[in-house]
């Protein structure tokens, strides 16, 4: 098992896994099409294309070769940095992988001289907030967004 660097070419990949990843977050909180577009659920190559273009990058882990998970970290500005799209597949769930690509960005965040590492998550998810608590991620503010069907939660690590 390792985490690798990912590039413009394993966007199909990643968009896979992360769409096939969220798929049951969708359907607990009833996501669509029409109420969520962007959700990750619905995640396409263009849009990791777009991402990567944006200077995102992304982290894949693998095992035996084959890739289960994925992360984004993206560094918008000197000093912060955001853990996006933690996917992984549901087969391969609960077997520290998560928190080892949470971790990979943590540590990948320190050489790039960042301090905190927030992330959003669905405000109701109560369990994956306690999953990222349980980390060492602490609460922030809660927010409304007229074109979400849900509140926003942010958490941050403080480095």
């Amino acid at each position: 098992m390792k985490i690798r660097e990912a590039n413009v070419k394993d966007a199909k990949l990643i968009a896979s896994i992360i769409s096939e990843s969220n798929k049951d977050v969708a359907v607990t909180f009833n996501l669509n099409q029409d109420n969520n577009p962007k959700h990750p659920s619905f995640c396409s190559s263009d849009w990791v294309e777009a991402d990567f273009e944006r200077g995102e990058e992304y982290f894949l882990y693998e095992d035996r070769a084959y890739s289960v998970a994925c992360v984004a970290f993206e560094n918008p500005r000197l000093g912060v940095g955001y853990l996006n799209r933690l996917s992984v597949l549901s087969e391969h769930r609960r077997q520290g992988i998560g928190e080892a690509l949470v971790q990979h960005v943590i540590q990948y965040a320190k050489t790039k001289k960042i301090t905190r590492v927030s992330i959003g998550i669905i405000a109701e998810h109560h369990k994956l907030k306690n999953w990222y608590l349980k980390l060492g991620f602490v609460e922030g503010n809660i927010k409304t967004f007229p074109h979400l069907p849900f509140d926003v939660q942010y958490l941050h690590y403080i480095i």
